[in-house]
């Protein structure tokens, strides 16, 4: 049960636009947002990947190197993506999200201290290019265990703000704001739904580092194409697996949306399922044909409806969680005609730049770091 007063009242001040805006405002920049952070986060771990895994030690370190150059631009980007989402959840379910933070309060206030530890680390290991790792190694690994706890405070307060039953609870028993939410039964799962994915996607990184370097090192490429491609296909396998562990935590009524009672969440389900299984396959014969158009452009492609999906999903989930107190109905709209098409445009326009920046910056390919390493494959390609 939940006691008097403990959800706060709906914010009289009306929505500037039409409530559907905001909620396909919210999944599409949390697409947006999601994509950046598997980059980042993905990045990190095939950087580390890379130098402990590779089979030729010069390839190794330019991997690492080659990867860790990236992750000063991926992580701000991760975070100014965040921006927005955050914002919109902030906008229409802020009586809970802003509740739940306050119950967890100095967790969640220590994110920010954990992401500036390791945006330094990325950069200082970005620094240090073109010398052995070292050092550098350790100070990775200290970064991406930074942000992987960073994403654990993420999921405890997400999880936590869709069951005000439980807040009472835990404010009661410990106002301090030291809570976490490890009572969910569904937290770890969902939090490794997030770990295993960005893993996945940081495969595909390599595959597009792969294809910058094609021409240019063809055995350094398909180094990088094969430990992309592999790591790719295995992780999406795991995240089967893990999926499937957390539809069975969900509650039965919630569960059961994904398994016929919402139209719409199954044909989602299914979209997944069936997207991440062809990718696989796909990404499977292009690395034994040495297909880039495959491995580069249509794995991505099927990748990026499969996360979408996800997203869409996510939010269906929250709002069945949040489905006893939370009511569309009851905010009031005064869509502010005169400033709601320049926000559309500007919003469009942002999007495309932030492409455009992607691009011209490089952040997906990119030169190489530290020594040219020689072999027989390497020479034919510059000959060639």
């Amino acid at each position: 049960m939940i006691e008097p007063n403990m959800i706060p009242n709906l914010d009289p001040n009306p929505l500037p636009a039409p409530f559907w805006v905001f909620k396909v405002l919210l999944v599409v920049t949390f697409f947006l947002h999601i994509v950046a952070m598997n980059l980042m986060l993905g990045g990190a771990v095939m950087a580390i990947a890379a130098k402990w895994r590779a089979k030729d030690t010069s390839y190794g370190t330019q991997a690492f190197f080659d990867i860790a150059r990236k992750l000063p631009s991926l992580l701000p980007a991760t975070i100014t993506l965040g921006v927005a989402p955050l914002l919109f959840v902030q906008v229409l379910y802020g009586q809970y999200f802003y509740t739940s933070s306050i119950i967890m309060a100095w967790p969640w206030f220590l994110i920010l201290v954990l992401i500036t530890l390791a945006y330094y680390g990325f950069y200082y290991v970005s620094f240090r290019s073109g010398q052995q790792p070292g050092k550098s190694g350790r100070v990775m690994w200290f970064s991406a265990i930074l942000l992987f706890i960073v994403g654990f405070m993420f999921s405890n307060n997400f999880t936590l703000s869709q069951t005000p039953s439980r807040w009472s609870d835990k404010y009661f028993s410990d106002p301090s704001g030291w809570n976490l939410n490890l009572a969910e039964p569904t937290l770890i799962p969902r939090y490794l739904h997030f770990f295993v994915a960005a893993v996945a996607v940081g495969g595909i990184l390599l595959v597009f580092m792969a294809m910058a370097n094609w021409k240019r090192d063809r055995a350094y490429a398909r180094l990088l194409l094969n430990l992309g491609g592999k790591t790719f296909m295995y992780a999406t396998m795991a995240q089967m697996v893990v999926g499937l562990i957390f539809l069975v935590t969900l509650p039965r009524d919630m569960r059961m949306l994904f398994m016929g009672d919402n139209a719409l969440a199954t044909a989602l389900l299914l979209v997944g399922v069936v997207g991440g299984i062809a990718a696989i396959f796909l990404m499977a014969d292009a690395l034994r044909k040495e297909n880039l158009r495959v491995a580069g452009y249509l794995v991505p492609g099927i990748l990026g409806v499969v996360i979408l999906s996800m997203s869409i999903m996510r939010d269906i989930l929250r709002d069945a969680y949040l489905k006893p107190w939370f009511r569309p109905e009851q905010f009031t709209v005064q869509t502010q005609w005169s400033v709601f098409p320049l926000f559309l445009v500007v919003f469009v326009a942002g999007v495309i730049l932030w492409f455009v920046m992607l691009a011209r910056f490089g952040l997906l390919g990119g030169k190489r770091a530290g020594a040219r390493a020689t072999s027989p494959d390497s020479t034919g390609a510059k000959q060639s």
